[in-house]
Formats: structure tokens, sequence, C-alpha cells
């Protein structure tokens, strides 16, 4: 278990060649600050995790619209995922420590439930996310592939700021290095003298940062994903793409990483991660295929969609048009123009909450009603392809083979002769 130490000097003795504050170091608090009359302490790490878990929240919800899913479907969906997460996050943690949490043989489930002190695994998180937001996303009609592409880059941008949760704890280190962004502090020196007394990993020289190194690999696939999300050619490719993208960084990461969980003797994020990298590249390669195969419509342009975005549609379509109106009846004001008009449209669209609502009710019906039709086309068009399918079919099981053809054929030429 991580040990929370405060006040902690942390120094980059590698870094430039003259003293700077880098090299000399500082002094960090995990500690955020402490609840006044109260013995209760709020902890950077938290803190962190919460923040991206809030900024990952914000980015999805605001993107969810361009991969057909409605917002308020999706928040349902996320809130449950976050339970998920952090229940699988620490259950998984706890699975492949599980000694460090049994004290004169009793297990000490106090310090199970306890995460205030870290102990959070990712992939446990990602597994509880994707199990409980998938059961509610069933539960509230939220098509789970095209969810799972708005979630990937939000788990990035989480997890980008959340280990440096890990900075303010100094933990998530790795072996020694000489590079100038080595890191070094009393924890990386306690945990070091403690756990590798065999001398393997130097307590007194600087270790790499993987924290860091995480960080910023999370924040460049975050920006990836970003610019191939108007490229994919599945749901759920985005998905892939990122299980494979932070499994090929975690699975180099992790091998220098000092607090690796073991299963026997293989570290468990690297196996994790190595199969994840594998899974991701075959299952791209045949759904691409079969998507181009099939000629697979991306959820967001189905009529099912539409229907299900209609009224978060409408309610943006009625806000940028009173938004137009308001400039317009302001431009006609400044020119002197006549404003009648202006006022009638926008006093019958927008004059009060109910008119409004109407409105917002009226092109809903509108939009659902040109999904409908669009659908039962689409129905019909399908219909139609299956009919002449089924004639093709029959017509060939009609017309004779050419090994019947020649037999008459020969039969022909014998009652001639």
């Amino acid at each position: 278990m991580t040990q929370m130490l405060a006040n902690m000097h942390v120094s980059f003795p590698n870094f430039g060649s003259s003293d700077n504050i880098f090299k000399t170091g500082f002094d960090i608090d995990n500690v955020l600050f402490k609840i006044p009359g109260l013995d209760f302490n709020i902890y950077w790490y938290g803190f962190l995790i919460a923040l991206g878990i809030l900024i990952a929240m914000i980015f999805g919800l605001k993107k969810s619209p361009k991969f057909g899913l409605n917002p308020d479907r999706v928040t349902d969906a996320v809130i449950g995922g976050l339970i998920g997460a952090v229940v699988g996050a620490r259950a998984y943690y706890v699975a492949f420590s599980f000694r460090d949490y049994v004290v004169d043989g009793k297990v000490s489930w106090i310090d199970i439930i306890s995460i205030r002190d870290g102990g959070l695994a990712i992939y446990g998180g990602i597994i509880g996310a994707i199990v409980v937001g998938g059961i509610v996303a069933k539960i509230r009609k939220c098509r789970l592939p095209a969810l799972l592409d708005v979630a990937a880059p939000c788990f990035l941008i989480g997890q980008c700021i959340g280990r440096w949760g890990n900075f303010f704890n100094q933990e998530a280190f790795g072996d020694n290095t000489s590079l100038p962004w080595g890191m070094y502090s009393n924890q990386t020196y306690s945990y070091i003298a403690e756990h590798y007394t065999d001398g393997s990993v130097d307590p007194m020289l600087p270790v790499h940062p993987c924290f860091l190194y995480e960080s910023l690999w999370c924040l460049i696939g975050f920006i990836l994903l970003n610019l191939l999300s108007k490229r994919r050619k599945f749901d759920g490719e985005l998905f892939l793409i990122y299980m494979g993208w932070y499994g090929l960084g975690r699975f180099f990461i992790e091998g220098l990483r000092t607090d690796s969980l073991y299963l026997f003797n293989i570290r468990v994020s690297q196996l994790v991660a190595g199969t994840c990298v594998l899974a991701s590249i075959v299952l791209i390669i045949i759904f691409r295929s079969l998507a181009k195969r099939n000629e697979t419509v991306l959820y967001v342009n189905t009529p099912e969609s539409i229907k299900a975005l209609a009224g978060y549609t409408a309610k943006v379509k009625a806000k940028a048009e009173k938004k137009e109106l308001l400039g317009k009846l302001k431009n006609a004001k400044e020119t002197g123009e006549g404003i009648s008009d202006l006022k009638k449209e926008y006093e019958e669209k927008f004059g009060d909450r109910k008119k409004t609502q109407a409105y917002i009710d009226g092109m809903t019906i509108l939009i659902t009603e040109k999904a409908d039709a669009e659908a039962d086309k689409l129905k019909s068009q399908k219909d139609e392809e299956i009919k002449e399918d089924r004639s093709s079919i029959l017509a060939d099981d009609e017309e004779p083979s050419d090994d019947v053809k020649a037999v008459d054929q020969d039969k022909t030429q014998v009652s001639e002769e």
C-alpha cells in the first residue's frame, strides 16, 4: 500500500548543468487542504482524479450528440460507469495485492474499502466502467459501441490529469535513470530501500517518473483520437484504438516500474497491456473488413439515432433561432427598419416559456416524423433487395446447368441421326 507522507522534498538532480529549481529541488505536500474544525484532509491524489473525471464528463457530454447519443441518457450511463470504475479499480488492485490487507491472519476490511491512501488499478477501472456503464446504457437505450467511442478520449484525458496524483504521492515511479528528468525524493528513497534490499535499484539515485510518461502518452493519445474521430469506419473503433494505444504505452512503461502487481513472476499490467494491443489490432482489421463489405452505417446516421436525439436537436435549433431573431431585431432597431413582423414572429415562437416549449415540441415531432419516414424507406429498400435476391436464386434454380444442357444437346443429335 502507498504510505502517505507530507512535506516531501522532490528534486531532479540531472536537470541542467547549473543550479535551478528542478536541480536543487522543492517541497510538495500531498495534502491539498484541511477542512477546518475536522480531522479530515483533502489530498491532491483524490482532487486530481476527481478533476480528471469532471473534465472527462464535460467533454464526453459535449461530444455525445456527434456520435448520435442523447446527452441526458449518456449522463445516466456515465454515473453508472463512474461507480463501476471506482469499485472495479479497487477490486482489481486488492485482488493482486491481497497479502497487504491481511494483518495477524485477519483481513482488514477497513483498509480494503479505503481508497484515500491510493491503490486504484486502471484496468480494473476500465472493466468496471464498461460492465456497469454498459448495463445502464442498455437500460437507457444508448448504443454501447457508440458510447464506447465517446468514452475512449474521456478515459485518456481523465488518466492524463489523474496521473499527477501519483506525483504528489511520489508513487508509480521506475528504477534508476541518469536522464535529465530522473526524479529523487525521500519517498522514493524509503520505498526502494524497503523493497529492494538486493541492491538491484539504488535508493540514492534518481528514478524514472513513470507517472509523467503515462500522462504524456495519454495526452498524445487524446489528441490522436480526436483527429481520428471523423474517420472511423464503425462504431467502437475509437475505443479499440484507445485500448491498443494505451496498452502499447503501458506495456513499456510498466517494464520500468518498481511497484508492479505480479501474477506469479509476470507483471499483470504488462500481460493485460500486451493482450489489449494484439486484440485491438485483430478486431480493428476484422471489423473494418466487415464494415467495408456490408457498407456499415455509423449509428449517428441512422433513423434510430435521429429519433433519439430529436428532442435535443430541437432545443439546439430553437436556441439558435431565438438568438438569430434577437440579432435581427437589434439590427432592425439600429437601422430604423420595421420590426413589427420580426417582433410578431419572436412573440409567437418565444414569447414565454409555454410558447417556447410548444415550439420545441412541434419541431421534435417534425424531426421524429422525418426519421420514421426515412426508416420506412430504408426498410422498403431492404425488403426489395431481399425479394430480388430470392428471385435471382429461384431463377438460378430453374435455369438448367451447363451439364444438363450438354446432355440435352447430345440427345438431340442422336435422335437426328
